[in-house]
């Protein structure tokens, strides 16, 4: 594990050598979700490096994992912050030239701002259970997950990859189900991104339905859409290899 850092904050990241590199491909940048960090990635990263010919790097954001603890509250424009300021200066510190991005859920969103709002200019983007507005449906899952919480052994289980996970789980929650935040939308950046999108979602998503990845093919101008069954929030936990293929399928599209 590595650190680099980002406006004086040190964030923790790793960089995975595909184990069948090819020179005419850039690296992919993976972007975890609102609860995620990069140990929790597990070997995914490496399967989709070995899988595509990426170098898969992967980092926690702040707060997150063992990233140095945020200095100020969370505001409810957060997202906009990691995908407008926060994800660039990484590309930039790492030096990476035109990285695919992956992104889970909040990462997802983060790596959609990033693409259509800032001079980064990925190769191409990989949004997998994204959110582009708020839904009912995710704020009532957000919800469930704080009963979650507050009545079984899953704070012991996210402080294994955590330094400070009641206030990653806080924090997290506390944005979504802020009144202000009800009115949170990223649809005006969907046109602005030329880059090829490849978007992701589970039929049986607890935290949001297709309209998400629908209203994303109506915005961007280059969208793939890829459909599970028998899938939640996590499509590459719950389906890996489906999700493996299809970002394979997409890598080899662009680069042709």
């Amino acid at each position: 594990m590595k650190t680099v850092s980002i406006f004086g904050t040190n964030l923790e990241f790793v960089r995975l050598p595909s184990a069948h590199p090819r020179d005419d491909v850039p690296a992919m940048v993976f972007l975890h979700e609102g609860l995620g960090s990069v140990s929790m990635w597990r070997d995914f990263p490496q399967k989709v490096a070995d899988a595509t010919g990426c170098e898969a790097i992967v980092y926690s954001r702040v707060g997150y994992g063992r990233s140095d603890p945020a200095t100020r509250q969370r505001e409810v424009t957060y997202l906009h912050e990691e995908g407008l300021a926060m994800l660039p200066a990484f590309v930039d510190a790492l030096g990476l030239e035109q990285p695919f991005l992956f992104g889970h859920s909040d990462g997802g969103s983060i790596a959609l701002l990033c693409a259509g709002g800032t001079d980064v200019s990925p190769s191409g983007v990989i949004v997998v259970a994204p959110h582009v507005f708020v839904e009912d449906v995710t704020i009532e899952g957000i919800r469930q997950a704080r009963t979650i919480w507050d009545t079984t052994d899953l704070p012991a289980k996210l402080a294994k990859y955590h330094n400070d996970a009641d206030t990653v789980f806080r924090s997290w929650q506390d944005i979504w189900l802020n009144p202000d935040f009800r009115d949170w939308n990223i649809e005006d950046i969907l046109p602005a991104i030329t880059a090829p999108v490849l978007a992701i979602q589970g039929e049986d998503d607890e935290y949001a339905t297709m309209e998400q990845i629908d209203r994303i093919a109506a915005g961007a101008n280059d969208v793939d859409l890829v459909k599970l069954a028998d899938c939640r929030h996590s499509p590459h936990k719950d389906q890996p290899q489906a999700v493996i293929e299809a970002v394979a399928a997409f890598v080899e599209r662009v680069l042709d």
